[in-house]
Parts: C-alpha cells; structure tokens; sequence
C-alpha cells in the first residue's frame, strides 16, 4: 500500500484524454529502503539512489484513457523480492495519455531524450551502462530501444513487453526496438492481431499462445474496454508470474507456432546442458546460448493456462488407432492423481486427424502436475451435432511429460471405446 504524501504515478482522465496531454516526464525511484513510497528523482541529488547497484527502469506505454496502470505496485513489489534492486518508474503519462496513438507515438524519441540526460548522469557518478536494465511495456519497449541504440548497445538488457506493432510495423531497425539496443533483449508478443508487433525483436521473442489470442480474454469486442487491453496486457502479466516462485513457463523453439502445436519442437538441443529456456525475469540465464546465435534470433512458442500463475505442464500424448477410415475430431483427455485431484486438456487447436495404424503425436497442457498419474480417460468428439458419433478405436496410447523429461512414459494398449 502506498502511504499518503507518497509521489503517485500521474493520474489522468478522459477528458485530457480528448484534448491530448503535453508531455513531461517524471521518475519515480523505489528501493528495498523505500518500497512503499517512492522518491521523486530530479536531476540534483537523491537519498536511495545507490548507483553501484542494478538499476531496473520500466516504461509504460499508450494510455488512451489517462489511468495508472494497474501492475504498477505489484512489479514493484515482486522485483524487490527478488532482488536488491533500484528501479524507477518512468511516468511520461502526460505525453502517452491521447486519444490519437500518433501523438504519444511521437513522443517516444522525446521520452528517450530525457533518459539519456539522467542516464548519463548516472554514468558520471558511477553507473555502468552493463548494470541498466530497461523493461517497456508497448510503446515503452520501442522508448528503450531508443535509448539503448544512444549508447550503441551497451545497456545491460531491454525486455519488451507486447512492443507496439502500429505506427512501428515495418520500420527500419533503428526506428524501433531490435537485438543491437542492448547487450540482451527478450521480447514477449501476446497481442499480434492486435497492439502488438507480430515480427521479432529481439535475441529470444515468447510467442504465449502464439502470440494472438490469450486464454481467458474476451474474444468479442462487447465486452469493452478490457477487449482492447487484455490480450496487450496479458504480457505483462506472464512477466510478473515469473517473479512468484512456484511454476517456470518453458518454451519451445520453433518456426512456426503450428509446428510447436504439433509437437515437432519438444526438444531443446540447441541449448544443452541447459534445458529449454523459461520465459520471463531469468531468462538472461540462457543469454550466451542466444547472443552467439547465428543469425542471433531465436523464436519461441509455449501455451498457458486463463490465469494466474498462467502456467502448462506439457505432455505429449502419441497416439496409434485402428480405424478403418480417417477420422477427424478433438479429443480431451482427462488425468486423476492417486488423491482423486483431476487436470484436464483439449486438444483442439486444428482438429487431429488419426488414420488407421498411424502414430499421431499431439501436444496437450494441463495446469497441473501429478507426480503419479492413477487414471486417465480420452473422450473424442467430431465436433459436428448433426453428423453420427464415430468412434475412435486406440490401439495404444503413450503420456510423456515434456515438463519433467525423467518421469517413465505412461503407456496404454488396447483402449476400446465406451459404448
């Protein structure tokens, strides 16, 4: 909670909103001395300031409707846990809050300007550049890689969060956020269809969902606002989660996202002895791996679950039927633990074809994971009302966990249908 007489970050309205704000920059300076009010830094001096320490800076993006935004506290909070850390926030609402995405697009080169100053005022009295790590949020990740390309690249590290895509899309390198900004930059893209830049940006780029529709958003524009915002927001939201203990999101590097769906990236050889890199605050663990690439972009895909903490444990389920025809249809498949505790996924990203005595190989999450495995049913469905059930006869069936690469396979033979 934040105190009374503490800085706030600049609220606005609708109404500045309509008329258009001016832009002026503030920044608001929280340590783990002063993590529940924030001192306002100003070009003189400052109490908590301790430059020969990491320095996070986080820079919001568009905001149509002039309010504060919502994960402001929390990023706070969850960064000091995990680390002893300054990290300023970067106000410029007055400047991102228009109803016209031209004018706080505009500003973006300014907002970078201003950070150089202070920046350098950092470095004169001791900062080094590899000690600055800029997180942008939308037109924020496009204001960070302007000002790491000011200093040729030598920031410590840029994560983007759903970079803006209008206004950027198509633009050279240097006029917008791209791998020579800083000496790491990972990019998570969860709204491509939409806010968001749909092409790399950076040496790794998250693709959650493949990077469109997130779940748990709304999928019909009646329901307002948090249509345009969720899927956008939803990037923040996964980076947040990789501060809290308690699940890592791994992804899988893949050309295409159906090819991830398919199965066909479960294995990270590239990376070993590491396994597959995790989305998120930790992800610079993988940063040699992926700065020495040739070229150095690495695409990744993974999926999550509708909400918090957001993540999949991944199987693979291989699947061998003795049908005479083809038959199309989704299947969902259902786990039990030995305590009655159930977990449940469908796979019904494209409809799985099964032909007779093929191995058809599906990827499917679940948002739980059972160390030991009591039951597990399949239900298939066409998907059509009308046309007649058909039945899919398994002839074998094989779980294995993509999660946990040492748990034994799960093995079934000989599954007949329910009648």
């Amino acid at each position: 909670s934040v105190h009374e007489g503490c800085p706030a970050f600049t609220g606005l309205s609708i109404s500045s909103a309509l008329i258009g704000t001016d832009l002026k920059v503030k920044l608001m300076l929280y340590t783990r001395q002063n993590q529940n009010c924030a001192e306002t830094l100003n070009l003189t001096s400052s109490r908590y300031l301790n430059v020969t320490k990491k320095t996070i800076f986080i820079v919001h993006g568009y905001r149509p409707t002039g309010s504060p935004p919502i994960w402001i506290q929390v990023a706070v909070q969850h960064l000091l846990s995990v680390d002893d850390v300054n990290i300023i926030i970067v106000d410029w609402n007055r400047g991102a809050t228009n109803l016209l995405y031209q004018r706080a697009f505009t500003n973006t080169k300014k907002v970078a300007e201003f950070l150089k100053k202070f920046i350098d005022r950092m470095l004169a009295e001791g900062a080094s550049l590899e000690s600055l790590y800029m997180i942008g949020i939308s037109l924020g990740a496009h204001i960070s890689g302007f000002v790491g390309q000011m200093y040729n690249g030598k920031l410590g590290r840029i994560t983007g969060l759903d970079p803006a895509g209008p206004l950027f899309n198509g633009r050279p390198p240097e006029e917008r956020l791209d791998p020579t900004d800083a000496q790491f930059v990972d990019v998570i893209h969860s709204d491509i269809d939409g806010l968001g830049y749909r092409e790399a940006l950076g040496h790794i780029d998250f693709y959650p969902n493949g990077g469109t529709d997130q779940p748990g958003c709304p999928q019909t524009i009646f329901s307002g606002s948090q249509y345009f915002k969720c899927d956008h927001q939803r990037s923040v939201f996964l980076f947040l989660s990789s501060l809290k203990a308690g699940c890592n999101m791994t992804a899988y590097p893949c050309d295409t996202y159906s090819g991830y769906r398919h199965g066909k990236c479960a294995s990270c050889e590239a990376f070993q002895p590491m396994p597959c890199p995790i989305l998120g605050y930790y992800v610079d663990k993988w940063k040699n791996y992926l700065t020495l690439k040739n070229p150095p972009v690495t695409n990744v895909f993974f999926d999550t679950s509708d909400k918090e903490p957001f993540c999949l444990y991944h199987y693979f389920v291989d699947i061998i039927t003795w049908n005479k025809n083809i038959r199309r249809g989704f299947l969902t498949i259902k786990l039990t633990d030995q305590a009655g505790d159930t977990a449940e996924s469908r796979i019904n990203h494209e409809v799985a074809t099964f032909q007779q005595y093929s191995q058809a190989s599906l990827l499917a999450g679940f948002d739980r994971d059972f160390e030991k495995i009591a039951r597990i049913s399949l239900t298939f469905s066409t998907g059509t009302v009308i046309s007649p059930k058909h039945k899919l006869r398994v002839l074998q069936m094989r779980l294995r966990s993509i999660t946990n690469t040492k748990r034994p396979f799960i093995q079934l033979t000989r599954l007949l249908p329910k009648t």
